[in-house]
């Protein structure tokens, strides 16, 4: 009874520290739930220390429960189009309104609204963009089964094709990123879009890049350029043995890539849980 209570005790506090604001009192949290996972096997098998072990590493093997399921089936298209879609309700798109006032405060105008399905997420896109700053903004919302975000992106173009893109979009990639892009990831809680661009022109400086060296971007060419990108990281993740071709216009991800894929899990759940 005694043990029971201790791993019952480091459970109650574990749930306690994740629901508190601070983010340093929920990475607590997440440890604890990882003492009480050591213990309860230790325990269990007679004062194991193996046994502990294996409780603990267990949670970072549970991505492959999807991996080896859902993912390992999906077939994803080669071409895939982007279709003009009507804004959802601002109830549906977390902080989209505060964005987009904050866009047009900067001089950013609207230029298109679009969307496309992806692994089975709807992605919508609200792109803006401004020729004095030389920069596309674009505001989407993700949706997938009951679950919905919405991320920030800021991009830059230089004459050589390089692309420089600051963004809080909150995971990591699940494709390699191509050469020509060079990302700046801030933190997912930093919503306000003048923090983040004033984070994407310091992000510019520091790799000195001259303002000069910018192109301005066409608005009407943007969905042009998202489509274009998407098939480049295709081709790129080809090339890198991460995904392949199935066959029928469509790819899926090699054995390399489900890995890759881990990999990805893993850095979310140590950076956001």
């Amino acid at each position: 009874m005694r043990e029971l209570a201790f791993v019952s005790g480091l459970v109650v506090l574990g749930a306690a520290l994740r629901c508190c604001r601070h983010f340093a009192a929920r990475k607590l949290g997440a440890l604890t739930f990882l003492v009480a996972s050591y213990f309860a096997l230790y325990y269990i098998f007679d004062s194991s220390v193996l046994a502990g072990v294996v409780g603990v590493s267990g949670w970072f093997f549970l991505p492959w429960i999807e991996l080896l399921t859902r993912i390992r089936q999906l077939r994803l298209p080669l071409e895939n189009r982007l279709r003009f879609r009507v804004p959802p309700a601002d109830s549906f798109f977390p902080h989209a309104a505060e964005a987009i006032d904050a866009m047009e405060e900067e001089g950013f105008e609207h230029a298109a609204d679009s969307g496309w399905e992806w692994a089975g997420m709807k992605q919508f896109f609200r792109i803006f963009w401004n020729p004095e700053k030389k920069a596309i903004a674009t505001v989407c919302l993700c949706e997938q089964e009951e679950v919905a975000f919405a991320f920030i992106s800021i991009t830059s173009k230089d004459g050589n094709g390089r692309i420089f893109r600051t963004t809080n979009f909150p995971f990591s990639p699940t494709l390699k990123c191509g050469p020509e892009i060079t990302w700046n990831r801030v933190p997912c809680e930093r919503s306000c879009f003048h923090q983040i661009l004033v984070d994407h022109n310091r992000f510019l400086t520091r790799r000195r890049i001259p303002e000069d060296d910018l192109r301005i971007p066409d608005p009407d060419e943007v969905e042009e350029q998202i489509e274009g990108e998407m098939r480049r990281q295709i081709d790129h993740n080809l090339d890198k043995g991460i995904i392949r071709l199935t066959g029928d216009g469509h790819f899926r991800y090699s054995l390399r890539g489900l890995f890759f894929l881990w990999r990805q899990f893993i850095k979310d759940m140590v950076r956001l849980c």
